[in-house]
């Protein structure tokens, strides 16, 4: 059932009515000419002006297009808020299969749609986008990040979001075991393409034996031919993966809702540490992983490399400047733990406070 605009009646009373909503501004974009259907969320401003990457990917229906740019966007500005960013939250999704529909023309239309708004969202990479479609949504939208550093940009964002990751691994291990070294740990990766198959890369130099999955056959053999030794293996599927014996740490590094009620009560790590967005299914799924003993560190948290890379190239690329910021998602991590222990509340709702705090103070007058 739709309204009179053709959304979705259960998608608008999320947006207005429920805790998942609050959101300053959501717009639908079309462009018949090229194909786009896409929509741009702005979950808040408090910040700064909203940054988010795209998303483009063939989603089933509309309405399940409008809530994955709700909640990603939504997640986005805790993940800046918790980055210490001046910058709120924002997300788009363009609908469809970029191997099918993406072009020049419809990633023009797009720029011309966040150009619209004046600055208050501002784009970059995400699934389905990579650095030489901004490049092109660049020529119609300065608010445009996540570019070519032939066109002024900061280029790939998924070498500092696995660093970051990997900083978030660390922090998790010295809360759990008392030093950060994965030195002989056994990290499951779920998901080695873009932002995980640089993470492997860190694992291993660390020390720590990697167990690797991912739907594209080729993603897997890039690191198995790369690695021919015993430190990396690769199994099925995920179903697989978080059922290893002997895994200490599981890392998402896909899709979101990898933390479910099926994998949780299987789980097998006693770490959760990846570069995924929204990993909890739903609320309650983040007691659960409590309950079982297994400590989780919150997604938008640890995932925040590239939104530090994408945020520094508005004034200026520096990448040593950004690894430096991106390094403090250990101390973040770590005192994320220390809240929830101090609250007696579980690590993701000790970010969420966290977050939400920072918003609240830069709303006073």
């Amino acid at each position: 059932m739709t309204d009179v605009t053709g959304a979705p009646v259960d998608v608008l009373h999320t947006l207005f009515h429920s805790d998942q909503g609050g959101h300053e501004q959501v717009v639908l974009c079309q462009d018949r000419a090229s194909g786009l259907k896409a929509v741009i969320a702005i979950h808040s401003t408090a910040l700064g002006p909203a940054l988010g990457g795209t998303r483009f990917y063939p989603y089933a229906t509309e309405e399940e297009a409008v809530a994955d740019a709700l909640n990603l966007s939504r997640g986005m500005s805790y993940k800046n808020a918790m980055a210490g960013l001046d910058h709120g939250g924002g997300k788009a999704v363009i609908i469809g299969d970029p191997e099918q529909i993406k072009t020049e023309e419809l990633l023009l239309a797009y720029g011309r749609f966040v150009a619209s708004l004046g600055g208050r969202y501002v784009t970059a990479c995400d699934v389905g986008t990579y650095v030489a479609d901004m490049d092109v949504v660049a020529r119609e939208c300065r608010w445009t990040t996540g570019r070519s550093p032939e066109n002024g940009g900061a280029g790939d964002s998924s070498v500092l979001t696995a660093f970051g990751v990997f900083q978030g691994m660390r922090a998790s291990a010295q809360h759990l075991w008392g030093d950060p070294s994965l030195r002989g740990r056994r990290v499951g990766v779920a998901g080695v393409g873009k932002v995980g198959h640089h993470l492997v890369e860190h694992l291993l130099e660390d020390g720590a034996e990697v167990v690797i999955t991912d739907v594209r056959a080729e993603s897997v053999r890039r690191i198995l031919d790369r690695h021919p030794s015993s430190a990396v293996t690769a199994v099925a599927d995920t179903d697989a993966l978080i059922r290893v014996e002997g895994l200490d740490i599981y890392a998402p590094c896909a899709l979101g809702g990898a933390l479910n009620d099926d994998s949780v009560p299987v789980l097998t790590a006693k770490i959760v540490c990846g570069a995924a967005n929204n990993q909890l299914e739903h609320a309650g799924v983040e007691k659960d992983l409590a309950d079982r003993g297994i400590l989780y560190a919150p997604d938008y948290v640890v995932n925040a490399g590239g939104v530090i890379q994408v945020a520094d190239e508005l004034h200026g690329f520096d990448f040593e400047r950004c690894r430096a910021k991106a390094a403090k998602i250990f101390d973040t991590t770590l005192a994320i733990f220390a809240r929830a222990k101090e609250d007696g509340i579980p690590p993701a709702a000790a970010a969420d406070r966290i977050a939400e705090h920072r918003m609240a103070e830069a709303r006073r007058p």
